[in-house]
Formats: C-alpha cells, sequence, structure tokens
C-alpha cells in the first residue's frame, strides 16, 4: 500500500511540475492593484553610462525606463563612475542604500589598471524615502586586504542573527599561491565603518569569482533558508541555512544552456503574490544586457526556464548588473512622481537666439550653440509649491539651478526648505514677448532669472534690455 502511495504522490507531483513549467514560459502580469518592483543599474561604458539609473516594472517582466532613460545619481567622487549597484533597505524600511563598485572604464582606467590597481573603495549613498539622497561618500573595504588590488561587485544582505549587515564584494589578491577575485565580506550597520574584512568565497584552483548575490527563501520551498547564485565560470547555485554558514553547491544553469562563458551578473527577484523567481542574467558576451530566467524552487537547478524574447521587455536602455527592489505602494508613489519621464530642454536666450543656459563647473552662463548635457535641464514641479516649477540638471541629477546672493549655480538640492525656495520660480508670459517665457523668483517675487554680461543672475527688471535679458524660450 505504501508503495501505491508512493507512486501516485510522485504522479501528482509530476503532473504539478508540468504545468508549473508551462505557467512559467507565459507568465501571467501581476494584479494592477499590486505594487511593482524597481531596478537600479547601469547601462553600459563610458562616463554617463557608468551611472546610476533607474527602472519600473509593474509584472516583473516589462520594464520602463524613469527619467526619461537619464541617470538619477552621479558619483562626483573617486573614478567618479559606478557600476554594479545593491539597493539595501533596511529592515523597518526607515532607510536605504545605494552601494555600488567605484569604476569608470574608458574614463579614468582601462579593465588591466582596475583589475591590477583599482579603487579599493565603493561608492555609498543614503536615502530615509528612496528619493532624496545623500552626497555620496566613499567607503574603503579593500584597503586592509593585504596586497587587495580592487573591490567590485558589492552586495549586502540583512543577518538576523546579529542585527547587522553582512557586505561581500570581490577583491583581486594574491593568497596561497593564486592571484584572483576572492569574494570577502565584512558586517557593517551603517555603511560608513566595517568589520576587519575575512575572505567568504573562495574556488578551487585559479577558478576566480566576482558576481554572487543571495536571496532568502519563505519557509517550504526548497531545502535552505538561502541561496546564492555567482558568476564563477558558470551560474553556480547554493544554499544554506545561514548567510556565513556552510554552503551547499547544488550545481548550475549549464543544463539549459546558460553558462559563464555567456552570462554574468545573476540578480534576483521575487514575484509579488505568487511563489516564483527570476533570475537576471547580463548577457555580457553578446552585450544584450540582462535576460530573465524563471523558477518556482531557486535552489533547484533543473527548475529554470529561459524565456522566449515576446515574454519580457527590458525598456530603452540596456539594463547591465544591479539590484531589483519590490516596492511598497507609497514607495512606488514616491518614485514614479520623482522621476517621471520629463523630456530633456535647453533655455534659449531671447535676445542672443543662439545662446543657451547652462552649467560650466557648476557656474552657470549663456554660451553659444551649446548643444552638451550641460545646457539641459529637466523642468520638474517647484520643489517649494505648487504651480511653480525647479530645474534639475540632465547631467548631474539631484542639482538644481539655485540663486544664492542674486547669482545661479548648479547645487545639489540638500532637502532644505531654503534650498526647496531659492530653487523654485513662476513660469510667466516672457516680460518681452509673450509667447516666450520669464521665470519669477518664489521667494523674492519682484525678482526675475536673467543674464547680465553672459552671466545668469537674480535681478529686478525695470528696462527693455532688462525685460528681453529675462525671457527665454524652453526647446529641445
Amino acid at each position: 500500500m505504501s508503495r501505491v502511495l508512493t507512486r501516485l504522490a510522485a504522479i501528482l507531483v509530476a503532473v504539478g511540475l508540468f504545468f508549473t513549467s508551462q505557467s512559467l514560459t507565459a507568465p501571467q502580469q501581476a494584479a494592477a492593484a499590486d505594487p511593482g518592483y524597481l531596478m537600479v543599474h547601469f547601462i553600459g561604458e563610458g562616463a554617463t553610462n557608468q551611472q546610476m539609473y533607474l527602472s519600473h516594472s509593474t509584472d516583473g517582466l516589462h520594464w520602463s525606463d524613469l527619467n526619461g532613460g537619464g541617470m538619477v545619481l552621479r558619483s562626483t567622487i573617486g573614478t567618479k563612475g559606478v557600476r554594479d549597484p545593491a539597493l539595501v533597505r533596511s529592515p523597518d524600511g526607515s532607510k536605504y542604500w545605494i552601494i555600488a563598485t567605484d569604476l569608470c572604464i574608458s574614463c579614468g582606467q582601462d579593465w588591466n589598471a582596475s583589475i591590477n590597481n583599482g579603487s579599493r573603495n565603493l561608492v555609498v549613498w543614503e536615502s530615509t524615502d528612496l528619493v532624496t539622497w545623500s552626497q555620496p561618500w566613499l567607503l574603503n573595504v579593500a584597503g586592509a586586504i593585504p596586497d587587495g588590488r580592487n573591490a567590485w561587485a558589492p552586495e549586502a544582505i540583512w543577518d538576523p542573527q546579529t542585527n547587522d549587515y553582512v557586505l561581500y564584494w570581490a577583491t583581486n589578491v594574491p593568497f596561497n599561491g593564486k592571484t584572483k577575485h576572492r569574494i570577502f565580506y565584512a558586517r557593517t550597520s551603517d555603511f560608513h565603518t566595517i568589520s576587519a574584512p575575512q575572505i567568504y568565497i573562495d574556488r578551487p584552483g585559479a577558478q576566480e569569482i566576482i558576481d554572487t548575490q543571495i536571496i532568502e527563501m519563505p519557509a517550504g520551498v526548497g531545502d535552505y533558508r538561502y541561496v546564492r547564485a555567482s558568476g564563477d565560470g558558470q551560474i553556480t547555485l547554493e544554499g544554506s541555512n545561514s548567510i556565513l554558514g556552510t554552503w551547499t553547491d547544488l550545481g548550475n544553469l549549464s543544463g539549459i544552456g546558460l553558462t559563464g562563458a555567456m552570462v554574468e551578473g545573476p540578480m534576483w527577484m521575487k514575484f509579488n503574490g505568487q511563489n516564483k523567481w527570476g533570475l537576471y542574467l547580463d548577457q555580457y558576451a553578446s552585450s544584450r544586457g540582462y535576460m530573465p530566467v524563471l523558477t518556482t524552487d531557486p535552489s533547484n537547478p533543473a527548475s529554470y526556464q529561459t524565456q522566449a524574447a515576446g515574454n519580457y521587455n527590458m525598456g530603452g536602455t540596456k539594463k547591465r548588473h544591479g539590484w531589483i527592489l519590490n516596492l511598497t505602494a507609497a514607495e512606488e508613489s514616491r518614485v514614479l512622481a520623482r522621476w517621471p519621464n520629463t523630456p530633456a530642454q535647453r533655455l534659449q536666450s531671447f535676445n542672443f537666439q543662439d545662446r543657451y543656459v547652462r552649467h560650466a563647473n557648476m557656474d552657470v552662463r549663456i554660451d553659444q550653440n551649446v548643444t552638451s548635457d550641460d545646457a539641459k535641464f529637466r523642468m520638474r514641479p517647484g520643489l517649494a509649491g505648487t504651480g511653480t516649477v525647479s530645474f534639475e540638471s540632465v547631467n548631474f541629477p539631484g542639482y538644481f539651478l539655485r540663486h544664492a546672493n542674486y547669482d545661479f549655480q548648479l547645487v545639489y538640492n540638500d532637502g532644505s526648505a531654503q534650498f526647496a525656495a531659492d530653487a523654485t520660480f513662476r513660469q510667466v508670459a516672457g516680460l518681452a514677448d509673450p509667447t516666450w517665457s520669464s521665470f519669477q523668483s518664489y521667494n523674492h517675487p519682484d525678482h526675475y532669472i536673467r543674464h547680465y554680461a553672459y552671466q545668469l543672475r537674480l535681478d529686478p527688471i525695470t528696462t527693455a534690455t532688462g525685460r528681453s535679458d529675462a525671457t527665454f524660450r524652453l526647446t529641445s
């Protein structure tokens, strides 16, 4: 009788797996009422592509670029480039951190230099609301590693056993006769200070490991509380019941035709309200960015299903090594309001129509025939009041046109009421031509944005020349 029951159970499991595999090839979109997903990523090489970008999805498979596909955070420190970001939310949801590789390939270092004498720092931003971010800071994680030569691909996960974060990353280091990338870890509670780094993952022989990401499993799924996916010549899966405990090799994804020679940068996500996970993989070998594979059991390599191109869409920009956050409804509302797809525009002078407002070394002026991103702004809802506008830089997101002592500079938004007032204006009919625009100061309403000797100023306007100087046109 027991053999009959066992055989019947096996048949039922097989039937269940058949229907599960069918559902994975044609995933259903999450209910419209469910909050969606936020991906932080970079998009390629070059100074502007190795910065922080955001994308949003309602179903975890079809992605839309936020902020018109433009960067949302720019590193102004270290190498002035960032890659491989992780987005960490505190357990109580009161803080968020973005931690990223301090690396700018083809805009400061080549690959050889970055491997053998790269930055030992990570770049970190902090936020309390997911939309207003601190200025970045450098966190030296590899400086204390003897002959540690770089710090790449950081990740972090909350450890409930010790009530802090396990921060882990790859460093190229000679050890035991082999110079290669190994995964190191340290503990931190604030991403300002860390414990002494220790080796976390070291593959045998000369095999390197650079990318690894851990996801926590709910009870009842698989045999492990944690599953990690790593780029180590394959996309290797391992399971453990403790973040710093013993990890069991579960196999790799070569059985579904995905090897480490093709893909890297594994990035997990959990589908809302479903026992289904996505593992996004960066198709670096073919320069195509991320693709998803889906599973109902991350610990079982045989359960993963690749997706037909028509079943997913990555949006307008190439998505590369990043992190996916399942949003709450409040987080989603804030994120979508902060980074709508507002077009980038230039401000053209009325009386010098070959000149446009631009920033240079954070000073603001009008220059001739400038088409670079220095002369492009996104006109946002005013920081200080309804019915007003503020001008955010395209190539320095978070920086706004702000007056101080009636002079204009490009300044990072510190979140203060004074900053908001100084960076807010009322768009009115052009003082020299009503088909153009003028911009009245929010906190000095008798003053307007105008140029004088080609410098941007905030002045009272009393003459015909002043009215012409204070008139502009928004143009692409």
